[in-house]
């Protein structure tokens, strides 16, 4: 009888030290799971067919520099025309289309783009002063873009400045393969970008 009791006590002991040690576990508030930042999706539908303003006049505010930027779902041109304005209205016109062959205005010479397609950024603005003649972009015919170094971008592959001529400037952009652009006219800025797929993944 003693021997039964001793066990019931035990049992008793036991079970309370267990209910104590778990009581605590069940009350505390169970850690919320480690968010997960949602993937971007990058943007569709760009299309790859030739893009243009036309309805702007030619602007006589010159081209003062031309620079490139790496993103996420793409990469970037950048056209700086300080003092012409733009936005969503715009304020430049622009011809942005992909050729076999990349061919200097007037001349006709043809100028050797690298990569999978070209793209012929042309822009009705000068790079020149049109008051003196006298460049405002200090680049070359037939060369690459002063400043621009592509390496190591996923999509672009080569710059080469064509001419600037009769208010038009027009470069050659080389690019990995003939992939989906946009154009977007932004303060001072025309804007390409060029995607690093078809697909809306990264």
């Amino acid at each position: 009888m003693m021997q039964t009791r001793t066990i019931y006590v035990t049992l008793a002991f036991v079970g309370a030290a267990l209910s104590t040690a778990v009581a605590p576990a069940v009350a505390a508030p169970s850690a919320a799971p480690a968010a997960t930042p949602p993937s971007t999706a990058c943007p569709t539908g760009w299309g790859s067919l030739a893009k243009s303003d036309t309805a702007d006049t030619a602007t006589t505010t010159p081209v003062r520099n031309v620079r490139t930027g790496r993103h996420d779902c793409y990469d970037r041109m950048v056209v700086d025309l300080p003092g012409a304005g733009g936005g969503s209205a715009g304020a430049v016109g622009y011809t942005v289309r992909y050729v076999d062959r990349l061919h200097q205005d007037g001349s006709g010479t043809h100028i050797p783009v690298a990569g999978g397609a070209v793209l012929e950024v042309r822009v009705a603005a000068p790079s020149y002063a049109p008051e003196t003649g006298e460049p405002t972009y200090p680049a070359r015919a037939g060369q690459p873009l002063p400043g621009v170094n592509p390496a190591g971008y996923r999509t672009f592959r080569d710059t080469r400045f064509a001419a600037g001529f009769e208010g038009d400037t027009q470069i050659g952009l080389g690019v990995r393969a003939r992939l989906p652009f946009r154009v977007l006219q932004l303060q001072d800025h025309l804007v390409i970008d060029v995607a690093h797929s078809w697909t809306d993944a990264r």
